[in-house]
């Protein structure tokens, strides 16, 4: 008998766990009218908490890891006051809402959704983010994923008083897929964040599409960024990949590299903007398979940016190719050269790289950048003599960067699409 009670016992165990196994998660609905804090507080980590379209104005903590999906995207609205999410649990999804009306205090860094420390794994997407000082507020989280949200600021406040788009500081591991964003400070702002990817995001009319320090091993790919003041800004970074992007149409500089180092920086465009490239402090680093098109200046190159390798990228249109400012040549395009549009060597044997090596500039450069209005005078007889005079006498010669290897055609043949794409109002 002792034994049989034994057994029933463990049956009964076995039984209890199996049922503990065996339920599944909740779903919970709001409709409009309703309460979408009840409704979370109701809910069992590991459940859905449904909302239906409508209009909602409150301000949520989600202090347990549930989903909060939006049926046909309803309107969450903070009421101009604090953050209209905040998210304090790990693995947390929010899907499919629109999330507006933050408050706007810089000190309190209101957020649309603000995701706090420890807040691991928290997904965001799908989500139309509009009139909050930061769209999204991340901070001391790792293995986070922003993907398809539309993100607009506070557009009628100056820049200065806006918050970020997207604000990532001290994460690990973020993935930043396939967002727009636009009419914020900066929009996308990272410091102190490793081991990340930013893929497929667009950003315009903000003052940096890209504002981003002090982080490494990252991965940079296939973003755009236009209309802003300066595209993406990379400063005190290393061990990064920058591929496939494109900085079009920037007031100031397409691709900002600045105290950077170990890192790749490949077939990305810049065109129509003031600086294509923007390189100050960047050494050991690998260039190559750029196009840059159409700038005012092609390559602004300064303060001891030696030791990189650039190779078979194509500088086409720009009005100056390379603007360098230093002591002595450096070379570029050892291996298999560059593409200058205003080349003007020979190729004798066919073989598709100059017989000379081109020169990226001159005396008569250099005068022209201490003394702007000589440009008027470019095309006359006595500076085209000074610049010959220039090149025969190497007393005359300024400093400049030198292509062995120059080649003769440009390494993309669709270079044509990018021309006159400037900032409005700029040319």
């Amino acid at each position: 008998m002792a034994v049989l009670r034994s057994c029933h016992v463990i049956f009964g165990v076995l039984a209890f766990l199996l049922a503990g196994t065996a339920v599944e998660a909740a779903e919970w609905t709001v409709h409009p009218g309703e309460s979408i804090a009840a409704a979370i507080e109701r809910a069992a980590p590991g459940d859905m908490v449904q909302v239906e379209r409508g209009r909602y104005t409150e301000r949520l903590v989600i202090n347990k890891p549930i989903t909060l999906k939006g049926i046909d995207r309803p309107t969450l609205s903070g009421g101009l006051e604090g953050d209209t999410i905040r998210i304090v649990a790990e693995d947390v999804v929010i899907d499919g809402l629109n999330v507006s009306d933050s408050g706007d205090s810089l000190l309190h860094q209101n957020a649309g959704i603000y995701i706090q420390p420890g807040a691991h794994r928290a997904v965001v997407r799908n989500c139309n983010l509009s009139y909050n000082l930061f769209g999204l507020w991340i901070e001391k989280v790792n293995d986070i994923r922003i993907e398809n949200n539309l993100i607009t600021g506070k557009r009628d406040y100056r820049s200065s008083s806006r918050g970020n788009g997207i604000q990532l500081y001290n994460t690990k591991g973020a993935r930043i897929i396939g967002n727009r964003v636009s009419f914020v400070r900066d929009a996308i702002y990272v410091d102190v964040s490793h081991h990340a990817i930013f893929r497929g995001n667009r950003m315009h009319h903000s003052r940096y599409g890209t504002h981003y320090m002090n982080s490494y091993y990252n991965q940079w790919e296939g973003n755009d960024s236009y209309h802003n003041r300066g595209g993406l800004a990379l400063m005190e970074v290393r061990n990064q990949v920058v591929r496939n992007n494109r900085a079009w149409g920037n007031s100031d500089h397409g691709i900002m590299l600045r105290t950077m180092q170990d890192s790749v920086v490949e077939n990305n465009v810049v065109a129509g903007n003031a600086r294509g490239f923007f390189i100050y402090d960047a050494e050991y680093n690998i260039l190559r398979g750029n196009q840059i098109i159409d700038n005012i200046v092609g390559v602004h190159l300064w303060a001891g940016s030696f030791n990189n390798q650039v190779e078979h990228n194509d500088f086409i249109s720009n009005r100056e190719q390379v603007r360098y400012v230093a002591s002595r040549d450096t070379a570029w395009g050892v291996k298999e050269g560059n593409h200058w549009s205003n080349y003007i060597g020979w190729d004798r044997n066919g073989d598709g790289i100059g017989d000379v090596p081109y020169e990226a500039n001159d005396v008569v450069d250099r005068l022209s950048w201490r003394h702007p209005m000589m440009k008027l005078l470019l095309a006359s007889p006595a500076v085209q003599t000074l610049r010959m005079v220039g090149q025969q006498f190497p007393l005359l010669r300024a400093p400049s960067i030198v292509d062995p290897n120059p080649r003769m055609h440009p390494d993309k043949n669709d270079w044509r699409n990018w021309l006159g794409k400037y900032f409005p109002g700029a040319r």
